[in-house]
């Protein structure tokens, strides 16, 4: 299947998106984690798309889109989630699945709390909507920082930012790392360490805790819409723990929970199983 790569402009801002597929199909939005971009979605679109109209965005302050300094842009969620809502609406998604996958979580979360008829089913790939999914060893600086951003408390999460801690997100978990190519996580690496980025990601770990509270509202909707979920995840994450997964259960009784042996970014290692799960819900609960 073609992949596109194209640009979009909203609210002043350029937004980088692959799509492919038609746009007559069913749509499905692929929403990205820190510290990646659209790039994660490279063999995950064309496998989707002979069926389905596949869009994926890169976050502002991500991969090719724009990244405006912190003294020109106030980075948070929110502020994603509306130009992500912004770029749906030029494209004519009125009604699409979310794939969320780490930051796309929240973001995702936020486009299904602010137009819920909007969402026709969710994939999360550890992507976190529950307190139990936080692994304690990982988040602990970054609510520190959160809560007290001082020099001490900066220092302990700046690290986060560097080829070596990115290279563990993706290797960590893995019982195969030869599988992940390191295009990954120095692509990654260059992009995040550009001039004033370093700025932009810390506001977005000072502005993460603002998801614990949309957790409740998340939990709602989840028990009166009863969407179709599917939760299919690294069992191995040392960043969003299995509890985090299992635990949509509780909220959506029907919904599809795998656990799978890998890592945070399963895609790279677990592709096939990964793509497999997907076709066969969305097909389920989008075509039926």
């Amino acid at each position: 299947m073609a992949v596109h790569h194209r640009y979009a402009t909203v609210q002043g801002r350029q937004l980088f998106y692959r799509e492919a597929g038609s746009s007559d199909a069913g749509k499905v939005v692929l929403l990205h984690g820190f510290p990646t971009s659209s790039f994660m979605f490279r063999h995950l679109i064309p496998a989707l798309a002979d069926r389905y109209h596949v869009i994926a965005p890169d976050h502002l302050g991500f991969g090719f889109s724009d990244a405006p300094g912190v003294d020109e842009f106030d980075y948070t969620f929110d502020a994603l989630t509306e130009l992500t809502a912004g770029l749906l609406a030029q494209l004519g998604a009125d009604r699409y699945a979310i794939y969320v996958q780490d930051y796309g979580a929240p973001i995702g979360w936020r486009l299904a709390l602010n137009n819920p008829d909007a969402i026709t089913a969710i994939i999360s790939q550890n992507g976190n909507g529950y307190e139990a999914g936080f692994v304690e060893d990982f988040w602990k600086p970054v609510w520190a920082y959160a809560k007290d951003p001082n020099p001490q408390t900066e220092a302990a999460v700046r690290p986060a930012l560097g080829v070596e801690a990115i290279r563990w997100q993706y290797l960590h978990g893995v019982p195969d790392p030869s599988l992940v190519s390191p295009d990954t996580w120095w692509r990654d690496a260059a992009l995040v360490q550009r001039p004033g980025n370093d700025l932009v990601q810390l506001g977005l770990f000072r502005d993460y805790i603002t998801n614990l509270a949309v957790y409740p509202r998340l939990h709602e909707y989840l028990r009166t819409s009863q969407v179709p979920l599917l939760a299919v995840w690294g069992r191995n994450d040392e960043i969003f723990g299995p509890a985090g997964a299992i635990a949509f259960s509780d909220d959506v009784p029907d919904a599809e929970v795998h656990l799978l042996d890998g890592g945070h970014f399963l895609l790279e290692s677990h592709l096939e199983p990964v793509t497999s799960h997907i076709r066969a819900f969305l097909d389920r609960v989008l075509n039926r």
